[in-house]
This record gives C-alpha cells, sequence and structure tokens, in this order.
C-alpha cells in the first residue's frame, strides 16, 4: 500500500502508526481517513501484530483534528466504517493500542487519542474538545467517551467551555496515562508496548474485549456470559493457553505464539 498522508514502522510484535500531515498539524481529511482506516485493518489483521501505537509526525502536534482549511475551501468530509483516522468507531480490534501523544491533540485529534487503550504524553501535550468554537460538535466519539473515561461533570467542564487541558492535568483527570519529557513520547510508549507483549496476546485481547463488553452491561451479566465472549473462547483454545502455565512450572519464560 502506498502511503500518502501515514508512515507504519513494525518493531518485531508492535506496529508504530504516525500521522504524517506536518504541514498542518497532522490534520487528517477524507482521503488520511480512507488510507488509515486501510492501516488499522492491516494491524487488526495480521496474526504476528500484537501491540499499535498512533503518534503524530513532527514535535508540535499529535493532530490537530479535522482539517478546516480543507473543508473551508470545498473540500468532501467523510471517513471509512473505523471512523476519524480509522480509529474512533474501530469497535471490533481486540489488540491495543497506545496514543503517543507529542503535541496538540485538538477536536479529533483528542477523539483519536481517547479511542486508544493508553495515552502517553509529553509534557508540551494539549488536549481539548474546541468544536464549538467553531460551531460543530466532538461527533466522532469525544462527546461519549470523555465522560466515561473521566466522569460527567469534569467532562462537561471541558466540553462546554471547549478550554485547553495540559498533560499534567490530563494525568490528574485520569485520561493520560503518563507524562513524559518533551520528545519521550513515543519511546514511552514503546516501553509500554514492550511490555505488554511479554505477555500472551490471546490473554491481552481477550481481557481488552471482556472490559469492553462487561462496561455495557450490568456486573452480573458480565460475569455470566464473560467466557462466551469471542476472545476469551479463543484464548481458551489457544496453545498459548496451555504455554503458560507449562512455562510458569518449568520456569522458564513463556513462548507466546498468539494462537
Amino acid at each position: 500500500m502506498d502511503l500518502k498522508f501515514s508512515k507504519v514502522t513494525r518493531k518485531g510484535p508492535i506496529t508504530i502508526v504516525t500521522l504524517s500531515r506536518p504541514e498542518v498539524y497532522n490534520a487528517l481529511h477524507i482521503d488520511a481517513h480512507f488510507e488509515l482506516n486501510k492501516v488499522f485493518d492491516d494491524f487488526s489483521a495480521d496474526p504476528d501484530q500484537w501491540v499499535a501505537i498512533v503518534t503524530g509526525a513532527g514535535d508540535k502536534a499529535f493532530c490537530a483534528g479535522n482539517d478546516l482549511k480543507w473543508q473551508a475551501a470545498g473540500g468532501k468530509r467523510g471517513w471509512d466504517k473505523g471512523g476519524f483516522a480509522g480509529l474512533t468507531t474501530r469497535f471490533d480490534c481486540d489488540k491495543p493500542i497506545i496514543a503517543a501523544v507529542n503535541g496538540v491533540a485538538m477536536g479529533g485529534g483528542f477523539e483519536i487519542a481517547l479511542a486508544c487503550d493508553l495515552i502517553i504524553a509529553s509534557e508540551n501535550a494539549t488536549f481539548a474538545l474546541p468544536e464549538p468554537r467553531v460551531g460543530l460538535a466532538a461527533l466522532a466519539g469525544g462527546l461519549h467517551r470523555l465522560p466515561r473515561q473521566i466522569g460527567l461533570k469534569r467532562a462537561m467542564g471541558m466540553i462546554l467551555t471547549a478550554r485547553h487541558v495540559s498533560a499534567k492535568e490530563g494525568h490528574e483527570l485520569g485520561f493520560v496515562n503518563e507524562v513524559v519529557p518533551q520528545g519521550e513520547a513515543l519511546a514511552a510508549a514503546e516501553r509500554w508496548a514492550e511490555t505488554i507483549a511479554k505477555n500472551s496476546p490471546m490473554s491481552i485481547r481477550a481481557s481488552k474485549q471482556t472490559i469492553q463488553r462487561g462496561l455495557e452491561t450490568s456486573l452480573e451479566q458480565a460475569m455470566t456470559e464473560q467466557r462466551e465472549y469471542p476472545a476469551v473462547k479463543a484464548m481458551v483454545a489457544s496453545q498459548d493457553y496451555i504455554e503458560g502455565p507449562k512455562a510458569f512450572s518449568e520456569k522458564r519464560p513463556p513462548k507466546w505464539l498468539g494462537r
């Protein structure tokens, strides 16, 4: 696939996706959305890729959101089934995705980060859902994910004022997992990804799917139904399910196959 608006690097079982439109602070338009949807389709389908990291090109921006200049000039809006950047409506991916936020994460850029499982932010990162300032609304998941992740009142405080939030405050609010010095967000995200990849990928996928599905229902129903979740059934039927206890009993590192 010829990539024009993003770059993909693979390090072992880790896929690093870089949003690459630095001339517009990595803001995205329709062609970029369709490209990124294919990138994340490929990641989701590749059995040898276990964790993904998404970051932005340059040191100023993760993603400034929707390319408003493109829109104002008459550019067509839209995205594929995966949503903004191929991520915001990608509800069927059970592999962990980490946002390495290295600067501005505004509007859709913040919504991309919120759609990830972890957010690692550099000290110069800034987050906001500023859509109301330009007559829009954060309809790529921000209005739903932020209240679920930090609570209603805190989310309302950000959304209704459209204010900017620093990485430090994002950590205090609870949507940022770790704050690191400027320039170190990607390295820190790789550290997190490498730690995740030491675990059974089958167990990680089962855990993510169970959390996501469980949050959609009552605790009792979730615990009753969890063994029927596809990723849990796949874990139980996998070779990793045998390898883990065997490696533990033999006092050696497990050799995960991801199947």
